[in-house]
């Protein structure tokens, strides 16, 4: 690990970068250039003792998470990021099938503050979320192993169901087709191999569907969305996809002649509190206002 080297390079990408760069007000009575280390140390989840002593040449080794978060924060180019790695003595992560979120995407995911939208992987794992999505849909950073990727939920977790009673049949093939392009794209990939192995022998259902061998990359598609709160938001979901097609950005927004907006707006104001109301107290709330 290359301490000197590391702590330069971070401070120099953290002094490049401005507060509405990564969705931050300006704020005031700023003395040095850039972000802030409190910022930056906000931004990838970690201390600021901890990030300003890897400014300092004084931090431990990073691991290949604390990494990839630095890498986000920081808006690092996928370059930048395998940089990153190599000082610490890390072997850079693969391009295909890349967790790392680029600045571009990032910057498209800020802009989008009113609207729910979310990064995904090729595979089906929410890299990064905005605030609406995360309202909308719950946080889903925090999943670990087979439970980061959406299809294994949706054929292992009844519960994730719950919220797509209409159309639940539709959406579990077009999760199986999907998977099967990405398969065929990733041919011999690991990940790839291990989710579609256990998929199929977890899932009788996973496994019908898979042996239908349909195919599709999904583009956009409607969702009928059950929520606590505020009912049925009623949404068209439109899929940006990366050159690579590793990478794709879900941005969800009102289905015309729909209440979704005002049903939106009503979920943001309402925020992360917990709400011990029924739907239909909801409803007769989206009713006054």
């Amino acid at each position: 690990m290359d301490r000197d080297d590391l702590a330069d390079f971070l401070r120099r990408r953290r002094e490049q970068l401005q507060p509405s760069d990564v969705g931050l007000l300006p704020g005031v009575r700023r003395r040095t250039p850039g972000l802030r280390r409190d910022e930056v140390a906000l931004l990838a989840g970690m201390s600021t003792d901890y990030y300003t002593r890897l400014e300092q040449s004084r931090g431990p080794r990073p691991s290949v998470q604390v990494l990839g978060a630095l890498a986000r924060a920081l808006r690092l180019t996928d370059d930048e990021r395998d940089h990153l790695f190599h000082l610490c003595g890390h072997t850079a992560p693969a391009r295909g099938g890349d967790r790392h979120v680029g600045p571009g995407l990032l910057f498209l995911l800020n802009k989008l503050d009113d609207t729910p939208a979310c990064v995904i992987s090729d595979l089906g794992e929410v890299l990064t979320q905005n605030r609406m999505h995360v309202l909308m849909s719950g946080e889903r950073l925090q999943h670990t192993g087979l439970d980061r990727y959406i299809a294994w939920r949706w054929f292992t977790d009844p519960e994730v169901r719950t919220r797509f009673p209409d159309d639940a049949d539709r959406i579990g093939r077009k999760h199986v087709s999907d998977l099967r392009a990405t398969a065929a794209r990733r041919a011999g990939d690991a990940d790839v191999t291990e989710l579609v192995t256990r998929l199929r022998a977890a899932s009788p259902e996973f496994e019908r569907l898979w042996s239908d061998h349909e195919v599709g990359v999904r583009l956009n598609d409607t969702k009928r969305i059950h929520d606590p709160r505020v009912g049925v938001l009623d949404l068209i979901c439109e899929t940006l996809v990366t050159p690579n097609a590793t990478q794709k950005l879900l941005v969800y927004y009102p289905r015309p002649g729909s209440d979704a907006q005002q049903k939106l707006d009503l979920l943001r104001v309402i925020g992360t509190q917990s709400l011990t109301t029924e739907s239909d107290s909801a409803e007769r709330l989206l009713e006054r206002g």
